[in-house]
């Protein structure tokens, strides 16, 4: 099995229709976060089942995926990397990190930040100092920026937050409203398992960090939280 392989089997599957919804839903158009993306208009699950047939792709294949200017062949690549990180022994998954990190250049969307970084980026680093994702934090690129803070999922689910909110106050002044969503996120999830460690984090920014990232946050609080939380920002403004 190649690359060529798969980016055969898949195009082969093409919708156009869904290809036209998808660019549109990605914001593909001139001046829109993903400009020039190209779609062939398959949905994720189809995308991972076939590439769930190639987990044993070296990765100089792999990056031939990443390569494609077509965002389901990169996706498909992304698929099986995490498909491989995940049962990955130490020298393997640095190979998947350090590929990773090297081609973020290929991983620009929001859906192929948060399909792949959890599993690649966060779990090489679970047990390592995480200067990596400081450094992401503050790229000037979108997508690295993004990857930072969804990383910090592989922590929250191991009830280590600490990285979460740390990252989370660097993007606080982020302008970038996909930054927004992810960092709330994240904090909402960090919130599931420490809500006290939330509303500490509210407490100390929610007057000034962006609507979008409080709202997010908020969605698992009582709605008095919520509310008091909102109260705050409203004064500030």
């Amino acid at each position: 099995m190649t690359a060529n392989d798969l980016m055969h089997e898949l195009d082969g599957l093409a919708n156009p229709q869904d290809a036209e919804f998808l660019q549109r839903f990605f914001k593909t158009y001139d001046g829109g976060y993903a400009e020039g993306d190209q779609f062939i208009g398959l949905r994720v699950p189809l995308t991972r089942r076939i590439a769930g047939k190639y987990n044993s792709l070296l990765l100089s294949e792999v990056e031939k995926l990443l390569d494609s200017p077509i965002h389901e062949h990169r996706l498909a690549g992304l698929v099986i990397m995490v498909n491989q990180a995940k049962k990955a022994e130490e020298p393997q998954l640095k190979q998947l990190y350090e590929l990773y990190l090297k081609r973020t250049d290929r991983i620009n969307n929001w859906d192929l930040v948060d399909v792949s970084c959890r599993d690649i980026v966060g779990r090489y680093l679970f047990d390592k100092p995480k200067n990596p994702l400081y450094r992401l934090a503050k790229s000037k690129d979108v997508w690295e920026r993004r990857i930072a803070i969804v990383s910090t999922w592989q922590f929250i689910r191991a009830g280590r937050m600490q990285e979460t909110w740390k990252i989370a106050e660097i993007l606080l002044g982020d302008k970038h409203d996909l930054i927004h969503k992810a960092v709330g996120w994240m904090l909402r999830e960090a919130g599931k398992r420490d809500e006290a460690g939330l509303k500490q984090f509210l407490d100390k920014h929610a007057k000034t960090m962006p609507r979008t990232m409080l709202r997010y946050s908020l969605e698992r609080l009582h709605p008095n939280d919520k509310a008091h939380y909102m109260r705050q920002k409203q004064c500030k403004q």
